[in-house]
């Protein structure tokens, strides 16, 4: 099993930056595939970023391409989403999810494991 806390999220003015984080618990975490995923009120879930066990892979929504970029360090248990040139439609509850996997996967009902989100408000 695993446990996912995240942080670093917060108010931001638009064009601004935040780095969210997600740290896991226990000894396993390379071999969890990560992901990201965000919801805003009265909407569905949707995938932000993934990547792969290694780090080596990484896929992004077409909404973010470019503005956000998802990594980890093993060592520390951590993933990461840098996220820059904000929108007020970033505006979004943003969670990261684990699964134990080899590939990069973009669909939430894959992920067994999910942290409790961390609230991203973008202002215009």
């Amino acid at each position: 099993q695993v446990q996912l806390v995240e942080s670093g999220g917060g108010l931001v003015q638009a064009g601004g930056s935040l780095r969210l984080s997600c740290a896991a618990s226990g000894r396993s975490f390379s071999s969890y595939a990560m992901g990201w995923f965000r919801q805003a009120p009265g909407k569905e879930r949707e995938f932000v970023a993934a990547i792969s066990r290694s780090g080596a892979s990484t896929e992004y929504a077409d909404s973010v391409q470019g503005r956000f970029t998802i990594s980890r360090d093993n060592a520390k248990n951590t993933v990461y989403l840098q996220m820059n040139s904000l929108k007020p439609e970033d505006t979004a509850v943003y969670y990261c999810a684990a699964y134990r996997g080899i590939v990069v996967v973009t669909t939430s009902g894959t992920y067994d494991y999910w942290g409790q989100g961390t609230q991203v408000t973008v202002s215009s």
